[in-house]
């Protein structure tokens, strides 16, 4: 069966490729990845003609075959049938729609016919799937998962991260990468790869020259099979983009490849990223398989270990850890673990020079530190989890932005004490600024305005100067004139009508957020119902980034009708003056 999938799928290719070019003309809002699967199994059991289609081939199929053999039922229930009935719509374009087959039309009207059906059967696979991963996760807890661990992590004190720009610069000393830098300017262009191995021996023992790596022994096996630290970079190279397939049998080195280490701090940085999974290339390798996979996620299980030490923790005491855990997640943990010390002399080498390799970590006096880049990547790990962590920049690299993202999601109390904290270390006058250009950045979030609004209010006179400049701002002019005449500051344009209009429809955005009965209550405290209709009849002319939602908002959520009406004809008048 897997030769006939072959020549099928070489058959195919030309057709496929023409369709792909044509589909971004004549469809562009299918998905012609998803024709691919149809077209193969079309030709494998239903007609020997990838041209002859007819309607009896779609319910074989789409019903019969798709649902065996799809791999992601979630994108093929949402784009399958569109994709087919471009991919047919192209056949008979094309004049490839072959004699013997069902007309366009039929074909078209039994797709539409199936496509419920089809949709069905990708849902339900859909829930056997989600269904299979819950078991799994329940079932099936490995050795570097994070979700065992998810109440401690969520109890650490506040991880601080350092900015942006001193991470960039620890990534472009990172061994591993440059190593990765040095093996794929090394492949070059074009490089032909064999069936069984990568590389030849001659080309395995010239790129080893290349890393520095030594030339071990093979005691009988074969040189590919003896050189994992050689294909650990490889596999680093391909996962930094820095090797990429270039056709068949064949890699190519990235242009951009020997430009590493890159100048932009972000490009620096997202390379990083793209090689974090690589930690998993630090779990030691043996000879039996099984073995092996009983150590997989050690590297992760290190990791989470020191970062529930905040950050660093003596070498003996994970090492000891470490081995009762492996024995705990899998009945041959303990052998494997027998099996890595004779191999590595310690199963935590091969573990701590990947994870020092990359940068994330560091070991002094058998203490196992993470750097600021290794906290950087294991929050990133944790957030992939899904488990919950305090992690926020330093006070010292924390941007007003920053300062008012976490103020808002803070309690009062802890957010007054960050914003203490960040202040000592600026000149008020500036930093009232600072916040307020964070808060003009975006005038659709209201409530980190509010946030900035009232921690430059809390600044007092000093902060005038700010505020001044915040009038030319329409997100903070209410603001600024609000705050202005609270200070007695001469020649201040007194608020305006609009300008309150402006501060409630800002207090409703937040409401709004908060859920309906919140909601309901803001709109109560805005006065009786008299006082919200006469409101709802001028305030449709603020021209409030949030106005329409919340007018629609107010009509579904206010029980008395007149509200109601009246929020209507407000959301009429505002729509009719926009338009």
């Amino acid at each position: 069966m897997t030769d006939r999938i072959e020549a099928a799928a070489a058959e195919l290719r030309p057709l496929l490729q023409n369709f792909i070019l044509w589909a971004r003309e004549n469809a562009p809002g299918s998905d012609s990845g998803l024709v691919g699967s149809v077209a193969l199994w079309h030709r494998l059991i239903a007609s020997d003609d990838v041209g002859r289609w007819k309607r009896s081939d779609l319910r074989t199929v789409l019903l019969d075959r798709m649902p065996q053999v799809v791999e992601d039922p979630d994108a093929a229930a949402d784009g399958m049938v569109p994709a087919i009935r471009a991919y047919l719509t192209f056949l008979a374009d094309s004049g490839r729609l072959a004699r013997g087959s069902s007309s366009l039309e039929d074909l078209l009207a039994e797709l539409d016919a199936l496509e419920d059906d089809f949709v069905d059967a990708m849902e339900e696979l859909v829930v056997e799937e989600d269904e299979e991963e819950d078991y799994d996760e329940e079932e099936a807890e490995g050795l570097g998962d994070f979700e065992p661990f998810a109440d401690e992590l969520a109890e650490l004190p506040t991880i601080r991260l350092r900015p942006d720009s001193e991470l960039a610069a620890a990534t472009r000393k990172t061994v591993l990468i440059a190593k990765a830098r040095d093996l794929a300017v090394w492949v070059g262009t074009e490089r032909r790869v064999g069936e069984t191995s990568l590389l030849s021996d001659a080309e395995i023992t010239e790129a080893l020259g290349v890393l520095g790596f030594p030339v071990p022994r093979t005691d009988g096996a074969t040189l590919a099979d003896s050189v994992p630290a050689l294909w650990n970079v490889w596999n680093l190279a391909i996962d930094l983009d820095f090797l990429q397939p270039e056709g068949e049998d064949t890699v190519s080195v990235d242009p951009d490849t020997a430009e590493w280490p890159f100048e932009e701090d972000d490009d620096a940085l997202d390379a990083w990223m793209a090689g974090l999974h690589s930690i998993d290339y630090g779990d030691p390798e043996l000879d039996d398989e099984e073995a092996t996979i009983a150590l997989s996620g050690l590297t992760r299980a290190l990791l989470i270990r020191v970062l529930l030490a905040t950050g660093s923790k003596p070498l003996a005491e994970l090492r000891t850890e470490l081995a009762e855990a492996a024995a705990e997640y899998d009945d041959l943990g303990a052998e494997a673990w027998a099996a890595a010390t004779e191999r590595y002399g310690d199963p935590l080498n091969p573990v701590l020079d990947w994870l020092t390799g990359y940068g994330m970590v560091e070991v002094e006096h058998d203490q196992v530190r993470l750097t600021p880049l290794g906290m950087e990547g294991v929050v990133h790990l944790a957030d992939e989890a899904d488990i919950e962590l305090d992690a926020r920049p330093a006070i010292d690299a924390m941007t007003a932005l920053d300062l008012l993202s976490f103020g808002a999601e803070l309690p009062e109390e802890e957010a007054d004490a960050e914003f203490a904290a960040w202040m000592e270390l600026r000149a008020p006058e500036q930093a009232a600024r600072d916040l307020l250009e964070a808060a003009a950045e975006d005038d659709a979030d209201a409530l980190i305005r509010v946030q900035a609004a009232s921690m430059v209010g809390s600044l007092g006179e000093v902060a005038a100067p700010a505020w001044r400049e915040a009038l030319d701002e329409p997100s903070l002019r209410p603001y600024a004139a609000t705050h202005l005449a609270q200070l007695g500051v001469e020649d201040a344009p007194p608020p305006t009508q609009a300008d309150t209009h402006w501060l409630i429809l800002d207090m409703l955005t937040i409401s709004a957020g908060l859920g309906r009965p919140e909601f309901v209550s803001s709109l109560d405290d805005i006065g009786n119902v008299p006082n919200l209709v006469n409101l709802l009849d001028v305030i449709w002319k603020v021209p409030h980034p949030h106005l329409e939602e919340l007018l629609e908002a107010i009509g579904k959520a206010h029980p008395d009708k007149q509200v109601g009406k009246a929020a209507k004809r407000a959301l009429f008048k505002a729509r009719s003056g926009q338009n």
